[in-house]
């Protein structure tokens, strides 16, 4: 029996977006906001897409923090004027974190045609704010606590408001006065699409009319440091640029990014009613976990997610061909990328998979780019080039898509499976 077309196992808690259950509603993504490396807005993002690979700064490399040998970038974002999103005095009050989610939240309402007059108090009071992030707020965090080793007194209450993973998702919140659900989700690399699920859940279930939902992080010189420690990141070879090769042979890590993508979610009637450009729509989401995974790192828990995924794709009516495009989070990680190959051979049981993409060969891990890169995929038709790729590995066996022959015309399954057993899958449907 194909797993993607039916059993028993458990995949977590699916939202049915579109069910034909008259409680549950349609929903629709209509605003795309983000910043990385690459810049600011949706057009940055496709042109870093079509490069193929990120812009890399040096990390800074405080004493006693990096080894000798090890990675020395990341794709940082060196844009620092966000006037435009985030007024000055409200961001001196925040760090780069929350400062992020601002303004990727405030490009999301205007990519969906609003702005922050349109945001009325009876509005605000129906939208909702989901963020997902890996490691939270790093800088401010070590900041504390260095001032409460040295004197606990002396500890800035500014730093302790700002150093709590959830200030981002507040700040947002704030930022448009959004009184509804306001939720932060901590899953590692699967954070971005568990953080779009619930949104688009709260929706579906008429808690919320409309939500603001990504992913956020920050890159600090001691996260980066403990990142390389872990061997998780890409190694430098000689002179030459580190590199994330997502599924490729050669891969020894991925690079990490820092950055922000939002997503405005509302519901389809809502968005027809004022009139919007509907970007893609969300079928559904599926969440599960690897009981094989440690607390560091990918499990081997290939049957177990192949079958999570194969529930939650029959409780959501979709077959293996009608998805015509897979944008992996594989992002260079040795295990990670292993799991992902295995996990998407296992459910296409030996059949042709469709063309997949890698968007974290491009854009770096982390800043939930790759729900940006999928809403462009459904619009345009665009997959990350993969200029790294050269050596297919056999045991993951898949070669990244290099283009598409126009836009996907069936369902797009976005895929996230984390170090830690988290995994992720959101599903989205042409316009």
């Amino acid at each position: 029996m194909n797993p993607l077309r039916g059993g028993n196992a458990g995949g977590g808690d699916a939202i049915r977006v579109r069910d034909p259950s008259p409680e549950l509603r349609d929903v629709v993504v209509t605003g795309v906001g983000t910043l990385g490396a690459f810049g600011a807005g949706r057009e940055a993002l496709a042109a870093g897409l079509r490069a193929g690979v990120p812009q890399l700064s040096p990390v800074e490399r405080p004493p006693g923090y990096h080894r000798t040998h090890s990675a020395r970038t990341a794709a940082l974002v060196t844009e620092r004027n966000l006037a435009r999103w985030v007024p000055p005095a409200a961001a001196r009050r925040m760090g780069l974190p929350s400062r992020f989610a601002v303004a990727a939240s405030m490009m999301a309402v205007e990519d969906a045609g609003l702005s922050r007059e349109h945001v009325t108090p009876e509005i605000a009071a129906r939208g909702a704010v989901f963020l997902g992030t890996a490691f939270g707020a790093a800088l401010f965090s070590e900041q504390l606590l260095t001032e409460i080793f040295r004197d606990p007194e002396q500890a800035s209450p500014f730093r302790f408001a700002e150093s709590v993973a959830n200030a981002p998702t507040a700040q947002v919140a704030l930022a448009l006065g959004i009184t509804g659900a306001n939720v932060t989700l901590t899953l590692r690399e699967a954070s971005p699409l568990a953080a779009i699920a619930g949104a688009a859940r709260e929706i579906a279930l008429g808690r919320a009319d409309w939500a603001l939902a990504g992913g956020v992080e920050e890159i600090s010189p001691l996260l980066h440091a403990a990142l390389d420690r872990f061997r998780a990141l890409a190694r430098p070879h000689g002179s030459g640029p580190e590199t994330a090769r997502p599924l490729d042979a050669r891969r020894d890590g991925f690079v990490a990014a820092e950055g922000a993508t939002v997503l405005l979610l509302e519901s389809a009637e809502r968005a027809a009613e004022r009139g919007a450009t509907v970007r893609a729509r969300v079928r559904g989401a599926i969440q599960a976990t690897d009981p094989t995974a440690p607390a560091t790192s990918w499990g081997c828990g290939v049957d177990e997610l192949a079958e999570a995924l194969a529930a939650g794709l029959a409780r959501h009516r979709v077959l293996p061909e009608e998805i015509g495009l897979v944008v992996s989070g594989a992002s260079g990680a040795r295990r990670g990328d292993l799991l992902e190959g295995q996990v998407l051979r296992a459910g296409w049981e030996g059949a042709e998979l469709p063309p997949v993409t890698a968007p974290k060969g491009a854009t770096g891990e982390y800043g939930g780019f790759i729900a940006g890169a999928a809403v462009l995929a459904m619009e345009q038709g665009l997959v990350a080039a993969p200029r790294w790729f050269e050596e297919e590995d056999e045991g993951v066996g898949i070669n990244p898509a290099a283009a598409l022959d126009g836009r996907p015309d069936r369902t797009v399954l976005v895929s996230t499976l984390a170090a830690a057993g988290a995994a992720a899958w959101l599903l989205l449907d042409p316009a």
